[in-house]
Protein backbone atom coordinates (compact mmCIF):
# COMPACT_ATOMS: atom_id res chain seq x y z
CA UNK A 1 0.00 0.00 0.00
CA UNK A 2 1.51 3.37 -0.93
CA UNK A 3 2.27 6.02 2.02
CA UNK A 4 1.96 9.49 1.91
CA UNK A 5 4.58 11.77 4.33
CA UNK A 6 5.61 15.42 4.96
CA UNK A 7 9.54 15.79 5.51
CA UNK A 8 10.50 18.71 7.73
CA UNK A 9 13.89 19.62 6.74
CA UNK A 10 16.40 22.06 8.70
CA UNK A 11 18.82 23.23 6.47
CA UNK A 12 22.27 24.88 7.26
CA UNK A 13 22.07 28.40 7.43
CA UNK A 14 21.12 30.41 4.20
CA UNK A 15 20.81 26.91 2.27
CA UNK A 16 17.29 26.20 2.16
CA UNK A 17 16.30 27.85 -0.93
CA UNK A 18 19.38 25.39 -2.67
CA UNK A 19 17.54 22.44 -0.93
CA UNK A 20 14.27 23.20 -1.86
CA UNK A 21 15.38 23.60 -5.34
CA UNK A 22 17.66 19.96 -5.41
CA UNK A 23 14.69 18.35 -3.64
CA UNK A 24 11.70 19.57 -6.04
CA UNK A 25 13.55 16.95 -8.82
CA UNK A 26 13.51 14.22 -6.73
CA UNK A 27 11.37 11.76 -8.13
CA UNK A 28 8.61 10.70 -5.57
CA UNK A 29 8.74 14.55 -4.28
CA UNK A 30 5.22 15.54 -5.20
CA UNK A 31 5.40 18.81 -3.51
CA UNK A 32 8.23 20.68 -1.76
CA UNK A 33 8.45 23.97 -0.28
CA UNK A 34 11.01 27.31 1.71
CA UNK A 35 8.70 27.86 4.75
CA UNK A 36 9.15 29.75 7.97
CA UNK A 37 9.55 28.17 11.37
CA UNK A 38 11.47 25.62 13.09
CA UNK A 39 12.27 23.83 9.63
CA UNK A 40 13.58 25.48 6.82
CA UNK A 41 12.04 23.03 4.15
CA UNK A 42 8.70 21.03 3.73
CA UNK A 43 8.10 18.54 1.39
CA UNK A 44 5.54 16.02 0.51
CA UNK A 45 6.10 12.60 -0.66
CA UNK A 46 4.77 9.46 -1.64
CA UNK A 47 6.37 6.12 -1.45
CA UNK A 48 5.52 2.33 -2.07
CA UNK A 49 5.80 1.13 1.33
CA UNK A 50 7.03 2.44 4.28
CA UNK A 51 9.90 0.92 4.02
CA UNK A 52 11.17 2.47 0.91
CA UNK A 53 9.61 5.70 2.09
CA UNK A 54 12.21 4.94 5.08
CA UNK A 55 14.92 4.34 2.89
CA UNK A 56 13.60 7.02 0.51
CA UNK A 57 14.50 9.82 3.30
CA UNK A 58 17.85 8.65 4.09
CA UNK A 59 19.49 7.73 1.04
CA UNK A 60 17.55 10.69 -1.00
CA UNK A 61 16.57 13.88 0.89
CA UNK A 62 19.46 13.54 3.76
CA UNK A 63 22.17 13.02 1.09
CA UNK A 64 21.07 16.70 0.10
CA UNK A 65 24.10 19.14 0.74
CA UNK A 66 22.77 21.36 3.40
CA UNK A 67 20.69 19.39 4.84
CA UNK A 68 21.00 18.66 8.92
CA UNK A 69 17.87 16.60 10.01
CA UNK A 70 14.44 15.35 8.82
CA UNK A 71 11.30 14.73 11.06
CA UNK A 72 9.06 12.94 8.79
CA UNK A 73 5.37 12.99 9.66
CA UNK A 74 3.22 9.79 8.01
CA UNK A 75 0.18 10.73 6.20
CA UNK A 76 -2.59 8.91 8.91
CA UNK A 77 -5.63 9.30 6.35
Amino acid sequence: MAVSAYVFIETAQAKAKDVNRFAKKIEGVKACHAVTGPYDVVAFVEAPDISVLGEFVVAKIQNIPGVIRTLTNVVAE
